[in-house]
Parts: structure tokens; C-alpha cells; sequence
């Protein structure tokens, strides 16, 4: 074959890569500019994005974030798998913020709320407040001239049984942890050895709320001990110990706590286990005035629940416990008995005997919406007694008296 053929041969054997090859090469040139540009834009796009979530999360949010958090306890998003993009039949309602991240969305889908979590971040969704059985009742929008936060209260004069002050007060309502006042009221009169051991077990462990105490489970302590930390420090498992080694057992316990009830004349009383825990345990405040009044005569009662702090020794550890009513501890406040409470079926709930203004009173606040509100209340009724209800003041001389009717 001569040699020009052959080169013509190979040329045009060669030729088709050398066109994917210089097409390629265009395609390339036309492209990059393009690229670079997409590239360019994104952050700007990115950034127009964020500008927008921040704008619509300012406002409050009905969700906390937690970065890292654990899941345990809590209503939990898993991770988003679509980085927070919204599909067909969605509508951003919120935008979750940790810091400066967006870290969340919640969405509408098809009526269903989808909660999209970026950055690998947990969203806790508070669920609603569980409304106090007072609240349920409508017993909140009761008016009273003192202006108090608890829907049920009760003033009354020790030693006359005068009423100076009355809201709701026959309503029958959980009482929390003031029933450890009755709980401390029968160990006391029983009295069986103080320095007797005790060991905490699984059964005093909180199953009703799942409240933590720092007595765990084979800890050991006197029934004095535990006696004075159920009733300075409203310590569940304490109390629950009590009744239970008691003699006859937690049932026998706790039916006695009924019969002193019905001794005491507290016909709107009623208990189902000794540390207040279940919402069963409901009363009056009528009803818990006889208590403390009761509660008052005795001295170990009277001692351990104003006791404003206390120390015990539980293995090689020393704990230290105080009072959970910040008012034993106040100069303005002579205070006989008293014992704090709260679930949230019951509300925050205080009942004392106080000496204001020369006399003896013993106040009962149930179901105040707010975590100080009981102190707040009591304070407000102190003040308004020592204005009007002093001893020699004539408006005592006239017997006053203020009443809700409930």
C-alpha cells in the first residue's frame, strides 16, 4: 500500500476521539463560566434563605431546642432527612432557631405537624400545662379584694375561730404534699422508736409523677430522721417509708390516716397513700385548717416542720436538706406549723399557723397558679391583717370579716 494511503488510513481511523475530544473541550469552555457563577450565587441564595428563617422566627417559639440532648423523658424529631426542603401539601409554620442556626422547621402536612430537625439536633416539644383541678373547675375567675393567686383560701383566728378571710373555701381539691401533715401528725402520736433504722426500698420509690429523691434505694436512716425530712423538706420517699413500717403495714397506715381525719371532724377528707403524691388525696380547706390546728399541739410537729435546715449521714455521704418554705426562714414571719405541696393537679399549696399582729391565725392557700404565688398570697394577707385586724384596731373590735362565696 503506498504511504500516502496509509497515512490518510490512519487519519481518519483517529479522527472521531479527536472530535469527542475538541467537543468536549468547548462544552467545557462554555460551561465553567456558568459554574463558577452557580457557585457564586449560592452563598448569596443561602444567605437570602437564613435572612428569611431569621425573619420568621423572631416571635415566640413553642419549642425548646436542645443540641446533643438525650431523648429520654421528652417527645423527640428524629434527624431530617430532607435538610428542612418542603415537599408537596407542606406549609412552614415555624422556624427553629439554636443560636444563630436554623436548626428546625415545623410544617403542616396534610393536618399533621412534621418537625424537619437539621444539623443533627434534637427538638423537645413542651407539651401543653396540665390544668390544676381547680382551673378545670372555674374556680380562678373568683375575685377577691386582696387580689390573691390562689383559687381557694382560708384566714381564721386560732384561738376565737373567727374567720377574717374566705375563698372557695369548701371546695374539695388535691392537696399534695400537705398531706405529710397528717402523715407526720400519726407517726408522731404513735410513738414508736426514733432512733429504730429504716432502709429505703423499691417500693418508697415514686411510681405515681416519677419525682426523684437523693435517699436511693438502700439507704439507711432513723424514723426520726426520715420524720423530719418528710415534714421540713417534703421528702416523698421519706414518708412513704414511714407509712409503710409502720405497724399493720401501709394499708393499715393509711386507714388510720382516715379515721384521725374523721375524728378530727374533716368530713371532705379523704387518703389514699401517705406522701400526697396521688391527686386522690383531696381535702378542704376547712377541713385542713382542723389539721393544722391539730398539728399545732404537737411539739414534734411543730419543731420539725419549721425546721429551716438539716443534715444527715447516708453511707459515707453528708446531705444537706432545707426547708421548701423560704418564710420560716424570714424575721417577718412567726411561725408555729407549717407544710408546703404541689403536683399539678393540686396547684401550689401552703398551710401555716403564724402568729401576725398579736394573734394567732392559721392560713390555708390552695391552688395558687405560680411558683411563688403561695408565698406572695401569704404575704399579702399578713400585711392586710396587721392594717385591719391588729389586736385593738377597731375594725377587730367590730369582728370583720371578709368572704368569697365559693
Amino acid at each position: 500500500m503506498p504511504e500516502a494511503r496509509l497515512r490518510r488510513v490512519s487519519s481518519q481511523r483517529f479522527l472521531p476521539a479527536f472530535k469527542f475530544i475538541a467537543v468536549a473541550l468547548c462544552a467545557t469552555a462554555f460551561l465553567l463560566p456558568g459554574a463558577q457563577a452557580a457557585k457564586k450565587e449560592k452563598p448569596a441564595a443561602a444567605k437570602t434563605a437564613n435572612a428569611a428563617a431569621s425573619k420568621k422566627a423572631k416571635g415566640p417559639v413553642p419549642v425548646e431546642v436542645k443540641r446533643n440532648a438525650s431523648a429520654k423523658g421528652a417527645r423527640t424529631a428524629a434527624v431530617a432527612q430532607r435538610g428542612g426542603r418542603a415537599e408537596k401539601n407542606e406549609k412552614v409554620e415555624k422556624v427553629v432557631r439554636g443560636g444563630r442556626n436554623v436548626v428546625a422547621t415545623i410544617r403542616k402536612k396534610n393536618g399533621k405537624t412534621v418537625v424537619a430537625v437539621q444539623r443533627r439536633s434534637v427538638v423537645r416539644v413542651e407539651a401543653p400545662a396540665r390544668q390544676s383541678f381547680g382551673q378545670m373547675a372555674g374556680l380562678h375567675g373568683t375575685e377577691d379584694v386582696l387580689d390573691l393567686k390562689s383559687s381557694v383560701a382560708l384566714v381564721i383566728d386560732q384561738d376565737t375561730h373567727e374567720v377574717l378571710f374566705s375563698k372557695n373555701d369548701h371546695a374539695v381539691l388535691p392537696i399534695a404534699s400537705l398531706t405529710k401533715l397528717m402523715t407526720g401528725l400519726l407517726i408522731s402520736e404513735a410513738h414508736l422508736p426514733n432512733d429504730e433504722l429504716i432502709t429505703i426500698t423499691q417500693d418508697d420509690v415514686d411510681t405515681e409523677k416519677g419525682s426523684r429523691s437523693r435517699l436511693t434505694v438502700g439507704s439507711t436512716l432513723s424514723r426520726g430522721e426520715l420524720l423530719h425530712l418528710a415534714l421540713m423538706s417534703s421528702e416523698n420517699r421519706a414518708a412513704h417509708a414511714l407509712g409503710r413500717t409502720y405497724p399493720g403495714g401501709l394499708t393499715t397506715f393509711v386507714s388510720i390516716m382516715n379515721a384521725k381525719a374523721k375524728m378530727l371532724g374533716m368530713k371532705d377528707t379523704r387518703y389514699v397513700e401517705p406522701t400526697g403524691l396521688s391527686s386522690r388525696n383531696q381535702s378542704s380547706a376547712q377541713d385542713l385548717a382542723l389539721l393544722v390546728n391539730a398539728a399545732y399541739s404537737d411539739a414534734t410537729v411543730r419543731s420539725l416542720s419549721t425546721s429551716p435546715e438539716y443534715q444527715v449521714e447516708v453511707g459515707n455521704r453528708v446531705l444537706q436538706f432545707n426547708t421548701t418554705n423560704r418564710l420560716v426562714k424570714s424575721p417577718d414571719w412567726e411561725i408555729g406549723v407549717q407544710k408546703t405541696g404541689y403536683i399539678s393537679e393540686a396547684g401550689q399549696c401552703l398551710v401555716m399557723q403564724a402568729k401576725v399582729a398579736g394573734r394567732k391565725l392559721i392560713m390555708v392557700f390552695l391552688d395558687s397558679a405560680g411558683k411563688f404565688s403561695r408565698i406572695a398570697d401569704a404575704e399579702r394577707v399578713r400585711r392586710w391583717v396587721e392594717a385591719t385586724h391588729s389586736i385593738g384596731s377597731p375594725a377587730a373590735s367590730r369582728a370583720a370579716s371578709y368572704q368569697v362565696a365559693g
